[in-house]
């Protein structure tokens, strides 16, 4: 079975099984820190195989560590013991720096950590497609440049916006086909969610041609790019992401579910939205029972291409309570 048969299946099936993203809170199964998993390529993949075991979801999808690719290039980054890794500062602030900036060698950085992880990954999984995570070449250029400064830099410095991204662009691209060639992964989730704070008119300017540009390098029958954007614009903007020509997407908490189906195709596999914070990190089993059952009730039986998942990538501090909750309310839904 190709990934594509694979992700026809999925949206033909009656009974969806959910793909949150969900690999960060290995570390309460394995009683580690973040910063021991993402130094340890070893760990993440046992970190996966342990809640493929214990969950029974449609992939196993790595985590989104969207601190990475910025680190490659030369940002500071800052690592805790329970929370995802954030950039520091910029490292891009004027034309000059950007024409400067050097495009990294993929294995820069923890870049090479990763791509092995997910190789040991897929040999550990066997009995579903996994996935590896990517930042989005906007978001990443936000990372470079400070997401502030990125977003004004749109409307007072397109030229140098511009050059960033077509650096970002082309390292993304040689970083996903060191997954595609290397690991057997059957795709990556890539996450633009910085692109769902531009308008839809900015959207088309920066981010989508950028995005096509790497799905049309990229993806074919046997590896897929599933678009992430958790940001709060991206019913107004759903056109153009649906235009980069991504193989599902895949949406946050911000956004009414119901009315961003109403807006995509029935034959496009899109998934969300449980609040990762709210309801997954902060919330009760019982929360966390109650919000899902209610996504699903507004948009399963309507919309045959959905499939329920976390908002966002869920924070790695995050209850085994509650996500064992979220399964069970998914199982509960499909009994009823």
């Amino acid at each position: 079975m190709t990934r594509r048969e694979w992700l026809n299946s999925l949206l033909t099936s009656p009974v969806k099984k959910a793909m949150p993203i969900l690999s960060f809170p290995s570390i309460g199964l394995m009683g580690i820190t973040v910063k021991e998993l993402i130094e340890d390529s070893s760990l993440q993949a046992k970190g996966m195989k342990l809640i493929a075991d214990r969950v029974d979801s449609a992939a196993a999808v790595s985590m989104m560590d969207l601190s990475v690719e910025a680190e490659a290039f030369g940002s500071e980054i800052r690592i805790s013991d329970d929370e995802v890794p954030t950039v520091i500062g910029s490292i891009v602030d004027d034309e000059e720096q950007a024409e400067a900036l050097q495009v990294p060698q993929v294995g820069a950085g923890r870049t090479g950590r990763y791509i092995e992880a997910i190789e040991k990954a897929c040999q550990l999984i066997t009995d579903r497609p996994v996935f590896a995570g990517v930042i989005g070449p906007f978001s990443l250029a936000g990372r470079l440049m400070d997401v502030t400064n990125a977003l004004v830099n749109c409307y007072t410095e397109p030229d140098m916006v511009h050059i960033v991204m077509k650096k970002t662009t082309a390292f993304l691209i040689s970083y996903i086909k060191a997954y595609k060639e290397r690991t057997g992964a059957a795709g990556v989730v890539i996450a633009e969610p910085l692109t769902g704070l531009l308008s839809p008119a900015m959207a088309e300017e920066f981010s989508e041609p950028y995005v096509k540009e790497l799905v049309d390098a990229v993806q074919d029958d046997n590896f897929l790019v599933i678009y992430h954007n958790c940001g709060d614009n991206t019913i107004q903007m759903i056109d153009s992401i649906l235009r980069t020509g991504c193989a599902a997407y895949h949406f946050g908490n911000s956004i009414d579910m119901h009315e961003m189906l109403t807006h995509i195709p029935t034959d496009i596999v899109t998934m969300g939205n449980v609040d990762p914070a709210t309801q997954f990190r902060n919330g009760t089993p019982d929360s966390i029972r109650e919000e899902t059952l209610r996504i699903m009730g507004a948009c399963c039986n309507q919309f045959p291409n959905f499939v329920i998942s976390s908002g966002c990538d869920i924070p790695p501090a995050s209850g085994w309570d509650n996500i064992d909750a979220f399964f069970g309310a998914v199982e509960e839904f499909y009994k009823q």
